[in-house]
């Protein structure tokens, strides 16, 4: 069976064109499960209620999206699991394809085509890649959907925004970091399914429209603080001890050219106190890589994070 799990928190517009796109698109027998994460007044779970078939989750404390997220994969029951965005509209047969990879066992998940809303001329994600230096990225962001995104293949992992999992993988290598609250969690998702053997299929067959962070409203400096330290904690707690020796003084670059465009935009000061923060969090770092990344090898890591010049990753953040 495949669970369908939505966190929200508001915009309860959004989420009402979601849950209608679903309804319309939606197999037969799936399960439907909105993580209310405490919006104001319960809005989000009285949307949800004008939907019949809808199960509701109401969290009373605000946690973010991977607290949400977690909370409605433990609530459902399906072998298939796909988050979507609140911002999210699927398109007709969506689960179709990515069902079918879940067939082969080595397949953890399934990376579905995310175009732009409203007309899906450009795409925001051909599955996520991941550079050793500490980058993440969406293939193909911002690019007009071309020839090159439309054959499945490999991918270093799936966006949360509207990811396909494998229930048994998830309880293999665990859930969604809820210590990160949002963003960069599904990178962190996408390192132990990697290190645990499975791979990630990207599947244009099946589409997805994003509003593209219309639920977070403006990026204010708590934000920008956060992905700052969620991206650097991502290098520094998964990078196998090799490839991290390797990666140390091109981060060390990456770090510095980021450092210089925030100054331009006038958003340095919260992206580097969220790297700071990241740093001063050395212990959890450290104990994390104990028990998950000790004997981990980077003999295979070429194999799942893309190895580009610098002059290819310009465009990644």
């Amino acid at each position: 069976m495949l669970s369908i799990i939505i966190p929200t928190h508001q915009r309860s517009d959004l989420l009402r064109a979601c849950l209608q796109a679903v309804r319309r698109h939606a197999p037969a027998g799936c399960e439907v499960v909105v993580v209310d994460d405490a919006s104001p007044s319960a809005a989000a779970s009285a949307v949800a209620a004008d939907f019949a078939g809808v199960r509701v989750v109401r969290r009373e404390c605000r946690g973010g999206f991977a607290q949400a997220a977690n909370a409605g994969i433990r609530a459902s029951a399906g072998d298939i699991i796909e988050l979507l965005n609140d911002d999210t509209e699927v398109q007709s047969s969506w689960t179709e394809a990515p069902v079918r990879w879940f067939e082969d066992r080595s397949v953890g998940a399934v990376a579905p085509l995310v175009l732009t809303w409203p007309d899906g001329a450009h795409i925001d994600s051909a599955g996520d890649r991941y550079h050793f230096a500490g980058i993440a990225g969406k293939r193909g962001r911002g690019q007009v959907l071309g020839w090159e995104f439309l054959a499945p293949r490999r991918v270093f992992g799936a966006s949360a925004s509207a990811g396909f999992y494998r229930r048994t993988a998830l309880d293999r290598v665990g859930l969604f970091p809820e210590s990160f609250g949002s963003y960069f969690e599904d990178v962190e998702l996408a390192f132990r399914l990697n290190r645990a053997g499975y791979i990630t299929m990207f599947e244009p067959g099946s589409r997805v429209l994003h509003h593209v962070s219309a639920s977070y409203g403006v990026v204010g400096r708590k934000l920008i603080e956060r992905q700052s330290c969620n991206e650097e904690r991502v290098f520094w707690r998964n990078l196998p001890t090799d490839a991290l020796r390797r990666a140390f003084f091109l981060h060390g670059a990456i770090l510095a050219g980021k450092m210089l465009r925030r100054y331009e935009e006038g958003t340095l000061m919260p992206w580097l106190f969220g790297r700071l923060r990241a740093l001063r969090d050395w212990r959890a770092i450290l104990a994390y890589r104990a028990e998950r990344v000790r004997f981990a090898s980077s003999e295979n890591v070429a194999e799942w994070c893309i190895e580009e010049t610098i002059a290819e990753l310009r465009g990644w953040d």
